[in-house]
């Protein structure tokens, strides 16, 4: 049987999860199967249906940080809802801006997370147990932004001089107070919103109107943005704009909430490194991972967050992002992770790996996933094709309806035996 050809359900054969999401209409129409050649010659089911809303911005306002290529909260909440239960871990060894984190502990569960770019750790960490209002407002206004030190050119092409100085002197306090060993959860927060607001295309960010805030353009390539449009960069009130930013994430955030999340948030891992080898993780301490990795060399992490990196005080070129040019490289790098992750998910636990349509849907990567998992040791579960209407992350790059895999997430499913 070719892939995607229409198969008929093996009777008796189906899990629990399968016989749902098949019979799954929430918006309107029941689920298309078909198969995929599993690596033992036995088909794997491909769900296809709409499995969640394609509105935007539907999460917690605590998801609302940018990051390149981040899936939207719905993804984790519909298998953290399915697959674990309260007080169980789940965990993300690619864990980017956090979204499968963040939606763990808003669902009661134990977070856990890996990436091998340290500023993942930074965007996280503050929003799994956030401070109040007051704290930050009260810190603010004690700091002081001076700063006297030369202006880099470069960053002149996104910034006003005076913003740019105001910018200095919050990353020198943070980079200070990491040296002296003061650095707190109020700094903390207080940076990742600040990282947040480096560079966008509305006057709610620091810098002059540029690309999304997902992604830094080169200060060469901003020249450009400016001749074209002929813009000089305004001056912004950096902490108003922090200030501002932070009431907005901390709008869901419920009083009787934090005192849960505290205690799950004490019992976090948080590691900075290669997914292949995660030593702060026990062996079989995870129930669920819901997780993305890179898509072979389509999405360059480090250029799009050189200028966050910077902030920060990170070397974007020495964080070996994983760049894989061919689907066998990547297989190669896949194998590895699930290697690990067979160690670290518990008997009986599961994971969701969501992959996508690469080289303008020519390449499935669910195909090339299953056979590397069961090699592994997993057995693949289904298939999870999430196919929506048109998005504006689609409208914003001028692709076409579910064209390019900018409207559809493909996840592989598997159980750890």
């Amino acid at each position: 049987m070719s892939a995607f050809e229409p198969a008929a359900p093996a009777a008796g054969a189906d899990s629990a999860l399968l016989r749902e999401l098949e019979a799954f209409a929430a918006f309107g129409r029941p689920s298309l199967r078909t198969a995929l050649a599993g690596p033992d010659g036995r088909d794997v089911a491909v769900l296809t249906n709409e499995f969640w809303t394609s509105a935007q911005r539907e999460g917690h306002s605590l998801h609302e940080v940018s990051y390149r290529a981040c899936f939207k909260p719905s993804l984790p909440a519909f298998f953290i809802e399915r697959l674990s239960a309260p007080g169980d871990c789940v965990y993300d060894p690619f864990l980017g801006r956090g979204t499968t984190l963040l939606e763990a502990i808003l669902r009661g569960r134990v977070p856990a997370g890996n990436d091998v770019n340290p500023l993942s750790a930074m965007l996280i960490r503050p929003r799994l147990c956030p401070p109040d209002l007051p704290a930050l407002q009260r810190r603010l206004a004690d700091l002081d932004l001076a700063w006297d030190g030369p202006l880099e050119d470069d960053l002149l092409a996104f910034f006003h001089p005076d913003t740019l100085r105001a910018i200095h002197g919050l990353r020198s306090h943070f980079l200070r107070r990491t040296a002296e060993g003061t650095f707190d959860p109020v700094d903390d927060w207080l940076r990742m919103v600040a990282v947040n607001r480096l560079t966008g295309h509305s006057a709610g960010f620091f810098s002059v109107y540029t690309l999304p805030p997902n992604q830094a353009t080169s200060a060469q390539a901003q020249r450009r943005i400016n001749q074209k449009r002929n813009q000089t960069p305004p001056r912004r009130d950096v902490k108003a704009i922090v200030l501002k930013k932070s009431r907005q994430l901390l709008a869901d955030v419920a009083p009787l909430w934090r005192r849960e999340a505290a205690q799950l948030a004490a019992r976090a891992v948080l590691a900075t490194g290669p997914a292949n080898a995660v030593p702060a993780l026990a062996t079989g301490s995870v129930q669920l991972v819901v997780t993305s990795p890179p898509f072979l060399d389509i999405v360059h992490y480090a250029t799009d967050n050189w200028l966050r990196c910077w902030f920060c005080g990170i070397d974007a070129k020495a964080v070996p992002i994983t760049m894989a040019r061919t689907v066998a490289a990547w297989q190669q790098a896949m194998g590895e992770v699930f290697v690990e992750l067979l160690r670290i998910v518990r008997p009986g636990g599961y994971v969701a790996f969501e992959v996508g349509e690469v080289k303008r849907g020519t390449v499935r990567l669910e195909e090339a996933v299953v056979p590397v998992a069961a090699a592994a040791g997993f057995v693949p579960e289904l298939v999870l094709i999430h196919a929506q209407e048109f998005t504006k992350t689609a409208n914003c790059w001028g692709v076409g309806n579910n064209r390019g895999g900018t409207n559809t997430n493909r996840i592989v499913v598997l159980r750890r035996p």
